[in-house]
């Protein structure tokens, strides 16, 4: 049996994941693999539910420490019913956002102290971690714009943003040799250039 391959993708608001994820799944499946794509929070009937609230616009009073126990809640039942069982059989599984979305969202930029934060969050998805992620990074008004503005977390500051921007550099190269980070500037065959230029010598 093949070994499962778990890749996340991060960003800002606007970054143009869900594109790029579909080109991964593309990749795998034209190499014969089995793919699932998830995302975060969500995924499962519990996740979903969660999702709702955590982007909900009228809960604009939720605290911090709310949302972070929200998103490790989706996130553990998210590791057992679906990323676990699936890694298990070989599967490919992509996500859009994961761990490094909660240390990046909720310390970097919502002020929960990071050596605290990184203890919490392992508890939540145990020894599952993904083999490689793909930051896109972009210009932080560029990415509001696209991206609309509509639910809560969007709707939050740009310098709220512009802290999620820096916190996810921070991360980049503090795990270089996990992530991948790339400009969501430059035009989408590039990006996917890149992109499968880094799953060749990863994986291939």
């Amino acid at each position: 049996m093949k070994k499962g391959i778990f890749i996340t993708f991060e960003g800002g608001e606007g970054s143009g994941k869900s594109t790029q994820i579909r080109f991964v799944e593309a990749y795998f499946r034209k190499k014969g693999r089995n793919v699932i794509l998830v995302r975060e929070p969500g995924s499962t009937s519990t996740g979903e539910q969660i999702r709702k609230i955590l982007l909900d616009s009228r809960n604009k009073g939720m605290s911090v420490a709310t949302e972070l126990f929200l998103y490790l809640a989706a996130r553990a039942q998210l590791v057992d019913q679906v990323i676990l069982p699936a890694l298990k059989k070989g599967t490919v599984v992509i996500s859009d956002r994961y761990e490094d979305s909660t240390i990046v969202y909720q310390g970097y930029a919502g002020g929960l102290p990071l050596n605290q934060l990184k203890q919490i969050v392992k508890a939540a998805r145990g020894e599952v971690m993904p083999q490689l992620t793909f930051l896109l990074d972009v210009d932080v008004r560029k990415g509001l714009k696209r991206s609309g503005r509509r639910d809560r977390v969007e709707k939050k500051s740009l310098n709220f943003h512009e802290r999620i921007r820096r916190g996810f550099l921070t991360l980049a190269k503090q795990n270089p040799k996990r992530f991948g980070v790339i400009s969501s500037e430059i035009s989408k065959q590039e990006v996917q250039k890149k992109i499968k230029a880094k799953l060749d010598h990863v994986f291939f």
